[in-house]
């Protein structure tokens, strides 16, 4: 099934926060995404990997996306190798999109960088010719991303560029609470962490709200890019 979005996270969770309010502006817009999530998200010191995968479950159909996937690496101790490279250039083939989402290139949580230069890599591995795949009994066909984006998740990276979510942060946050036993809860009996903190769930919105601040409009998501970016013209810059 052709996509035209493949937003890929470590973790159940990592696209909501990272690029969910542009997931459902994009799908509102008529445009086919899927989720493809590296690992389970087991060692999270909150809830266990069957609740990650229901809550998972419903922030998909939530957010109205077209197929998800987990690939069930190790949480924790992802590797850029070539068996975790060949996973990730069949769900290239397979959903075949042009634009690939990807975790942020530096962050607190060392699986985030990891899986950045993993999915980049694979990107590039997945339009090789003579790299041989085959999914469901059929070989694939060769297929690379037009683009590789990184969305911005814990560190206040510079982006390259944003997205006006000013319609979509209702949405993004709606998405994101799906994800129960992670986030601030006052009447939750787990241990803290430093996402589960009022203050996380705050900077959801005020970080949006700075990035909009700057680029003139009231909510915005923050990416950087692997390459120089050419516009066809100036007709979708906000002025």
């Amino acid at each position: 099934m052709k996509v035209d979005i493949l937003a890929i996270g470590a973790h159940p969770d990592d696209v909501e926060l990272g690029c969910g309010g542009t997931l459902a502006k994009l799908i509102s817009e008529g445009k086919k995404v899927a989720i493809v999530d590296l690992t389970q998200g087991e060692l999270g010191t909150r809830g266990t990997n069957y609740t990650r995968a229901e809550e998972a479950a419903n922030a998909s159909k939530t957010l109205g996306i077209s197929a998800r996937e987990n690939l069930k690496m190790k949480d924790g101790f992802l590797l850029n190798n070539e068996e975790h490279q060949m996973q990730i250039v069949k769900m290239i083939r397979k959903y075949q999109p042009e634009i690939v989402l990807a975790n942020a290139i530096d962050d607190r949580h060392p699986d985030h960088a990891k899986a950045a230069k993993l999915v980049s890599d694979s990107c590039f591995l997945a339009g090789l010719l003579k790299i041989e795949t085959v999914s469901e009994g059929e070989n694939q066909k060769p297929w690379r991303p037009k683009h590789v984006f990184h969305y911005i998740q814990w560190k206040n990276i510079e982006p390259d560029f944003v997205v006006d979510i000013s319609a979509f942060m209702e949405k993004k946050i709606e998405v994101c609470l799906c994800y129960k036993t992670q986030f601030y809860d006052p009447d939750s009996k787990e241990p803290m962490t430093p996402i589960a903190t009022k203050d996380f769930l705050e900077s959801l919105t005020y970080r949006a709200q700075d990035l909009g601040r700057l680029s003139g409009v009231e909510f915005a998501e923050g990416f950087t890019t692997e390459k120089l970016i050419a516009l066809k013209n100036f007709e979708g810059i906000i002025l």
